[in-house]
C-alpha cells in the first residue's frame, strides 16, 4: 500500500513538472503579438515637414521617422536590416547610422556603410480626405523587391 501511494506521488510530481515545463515552453513559441492590429498615424499636413528634413517625432511612438527629400515624403522604419537595432539620424552628416555595429544609411534609407544588407524599411503613406499625411504600418515596402517606386509608398511633393 505504501508503494502505490509513492508511485502515485511520484507520477503526480513528475506531471506537474511536466506541465510547467510545456508551459514555459509555449511562452517561447507562441509569439505574444496581435497579428489582428494594424497601426495608422495621422502625422499633420505635408507643409509641417519642411524639404530635406527628417522628422524624428514618430521615432519612440510609432517607430518610424518622416523624411522630405525634397521631391517626396515617405516613412522609414527605424529598425535596421542588419540586426534590428534602431539607428539615430545625424543631422550634421545628415545620415542615419546605427550604435550597434555601424551600419550608415542616406536619408532616403540607402545602406552605404557597415554591415547592413539592405535599405531601410519604408511604410505605406496616404493623404487623408481632411489634407493630413497617414502612416500605415501594416504595409511595408522593400527596396529590393522594386518596391519604392510603388505610389503607396511615398507622397510627391
Amino acid at each position: 500500500r505504501q508503494f502505490m501511494i509513492s508511485l502515485a506521488l511520484g507520477w503526480a510530481t513528475f506531471a506537474a513538472a511536466l506541465g510547467g515545463l510545456v508551459t514555459i515552453l509555449s511562452g517561447f513559441i507562441i509569439p505574444r503579438v496581435d497579428f489582428t492590429k494594424i497601426e495608422t498615424f495621422k502625422v499633420g499636413p505635408p507643409s509641417n515637414f519642411p524639404p530635406k528634413t527628417v522628422n524624428e517625432d514618430f521615432k519612440g511612438s510609432g517607430k518610424f521617422w518622416l523624411v522630405n527629400d525634397g521631391s517626396k515624403i515617405y516613412a522609414i522604419s527605424v529598425v535596421c536590416t542588419h540586426l534590428g537595432c534602431t539607428p539615430n539620424w545625424m543631422p550634421n552628416e545628415t545620415k542615419f547610422k546605427c550604435p550597434c555595429h555601424g551600419s550608415g544609411f542616406t536619408m532616403q534609407g540607402k545602406n552605404f556603410e557597415g554591415p547592413a544588407p539592405n535599405w531601410l524599411r519604408r511604410y505605406e503613406v496616404s493623404l487623408a480626405d481632411d489634407g493630413q499625411i497617414v502612416v500605415n504600418k501594416g504595409r511595408l515596402f522593400f527596396e529590393e523587391k522594386g518596391e519604392f517606386e510603388d505610389p503607396r509608398s511615398f507622397i510627391a511633393v
